[in-house]
């Protein structure tokens, strides 16, 4: 099989946490019409491009592979060495939550943990096998083109945010998903950049637009006419044109940028609405999330 033949493949390394919504996440890719792989071991990821490859109707090829493989998981970094200049694009997906949320998922599911166990019986704790599955996939997680943050996530949501990045109608050379959060609820750890928009007047102040949020025009309105919020997003957009070409030269093409007002709900979202039409106004390839909307 020549490596010719794979150059036209596109290839997602779907990994993560377990507990943190990898399923869902390959579900997604399949509706989208990714062949999806489950739970390969590493060193079998060539072959079964090459064996994809043979039909054509298959060039976009999403695998699983994470701490189930055991010992074997350790080779991914040396096989994606090989691997990556042979096919088309690579992309790695991180899927993460917090220990508390994964330990409570994993409790009602009444599932252990994949290294939770030693020698077949239970001597550990769950936070002990999220612990050892932290160290170990560590290396692949500061590479990853993509981390997503479920902890506050259900299903739908993650599912959208895999829509968003991967939906063969939004592709381009790169892509921004921008997020809206509140900071009493946390920083999201899945933003390469964070935009912080308490500078502006709280809409939350006005009894008349408190109930409201800034998917509202008159909430929308009332932010973005305040002075310095368009100066704020112009800035931010031409720094954004900035490091797109430096991200593409190191093969990063999806970024996520947090935009955060405190409680996710008026400044953040009427910014993050007006910050992603901006960048679509540029020819960029925007989306939109808003994390902590609808918590208040």
């Amino acid at each position: 099989m020549s490596d010719t033949n794979l150059q036209d493949s596109e290839l997602i390394i779907l990994t993560g946490m377990s507990g943190a919504g990898r399923t869902t996440a390959a579900r997604a890719l399949e509706d989208l019409g990714w062949f999806v792989i489950d739970n390969i071991p590493p060193t079998l990821l060539l072959e079964a491009l090459e064996l994809a490859s043979r039909s054509s109707d298959i060039k976009k090829v999403a695998v699983v592979v994470d701490t189930r493989s055991r010992s074997l998981f350790a080779q991914l970094s040396s096989v994606l060495s090989d691997i990556t200049p042979r096919v088309g694009s690579v992309t790695i997906v991180f899927l993460e939550a917090t220990d508390e949320s994964l330990v409570r998922r994993f409790e009602s599911s009444r599932r252990p943990h994949p290294l939770q166990n030693s020698q077949g019986a239970l001597e550990h704790r769950i936070i002990d096998g999220l612990s050892r599955e932290r160290e170990i996939l560590g290396d692949i997680r500061a590479v990853a083109d993509l981390v997503i943050d479920t902890t506050s996530l259900n299903v739908h949501d993650l599912r959208r945010r895999i829509e968003a990045a991967f939906d063969s109608q939004n592709e381009g050379d790169f892509h921004i998903t921008v997020l809206s959060f509140g900071f009493k609820y946390g920083i999201p750890v899945d933003a390469d950049m964070v935009a912080d928009v308490r500078f502006l007047p709280n809409p939350y102040w006005d009894e008349q637009l408190r109930p409201l949020t800034g998917q509202d025009s008159a909430v929308s309105q009332s932010v973005i006419e305040q002075p310095g919020a368009m100066e704020f997003l112009a800035h931010f957009q031409d720094l954004l044109g900035t490091m797109r070409e430096g991200y593409l030269r190191e093969g990063k093409r999806l970024v996520t940028i947090a935009v955060g007002c405190t409680g996710g709900k008026h400044r953040s979202v009427a910014m993050t609405e007006q910050l992603a039409s901006m960048l679509r106004d540029k020819g960029l390839q925007a989306s939109v999330f808003h994390r902590d909307l609808g918590r208040e």
